[in-house]
């Protein structure tokens, strides 16, 4: 009888029969799980990367190469719009009503003032912005068409300025 309970003893003990047997299997306890979370982590932000055929390298080269201006060609020969059609275009937005203290559209009261200063200081003033106006040089017409536009709403507030020419062709050397 005594062989048969040591048998049924042995029956009931678990699989770690020494210490060492029971460190190894407390540290994979631990350890195994923070591999799969660590490589659960990278299967996840992989999802994120771009695709394997594109590199840093490849990229930088397209920052550099991209585009950061344009160029705009115009025709230098094109006649030269009148005052008046400027005005229309370009100044009657703000003049015509006269918005953010724009002085009106042949109001003599208004433009007084201004006349007395000169074509030329009501020129700049247009073409460099002044107050609330933004600056009108460099846009869709030359620096001569804003002049045009200038001299004609300050001679329709009074003024007598003449419309000025269109400049001189340089002469090739």
């Amino acid at each position: 009888m005594s062989d048969n309970s040591h048998d049924q003893h042995e029956a009931h003990t678990g699989p770690v029969k020494t210490p060492k047997q029971m460190l190894l299997l407390s540290l994979a306890s631990f350890i195994i799980p923070v591999f799969i979370i660590i490589g659960l982590v990278f299967y996840v932000t992989s999802a994120n990367k771009e695709a394997p055929g594109s590199s840093d390298a490849e990229r930088s080269v397209a920052e550099r190469i991209q585009k950061i201006g344009a160029v705009e060609v115009r025709d230098a020969n094109r006649p030269l719009k009148s005052g008046e059609e400027v005005y229309k275009a370009q100044c009657a937005a703000c003049h015509a009503t006269g918005a953010a203290g724009a002085p009106k559209f042949a109001d003599a009261g208004a433009w007084g003032a201004r006349i007395k200063q000169g074509l030329a200081t009501l020129t700049t003033s247009a073409l460099k912005g002044k107050g609330a106006m933004g600056a009108q040089g460099g846009g869709d017409f030359n620096d001569t068409e804003i002049s045009r536009a200038v001299a004609y709403m300050a001679n329709n507030a009074g003024a007598k300025f003449d419309e000025p020419k269109a400049p001189a062709a340089e002469e090739k050397k």
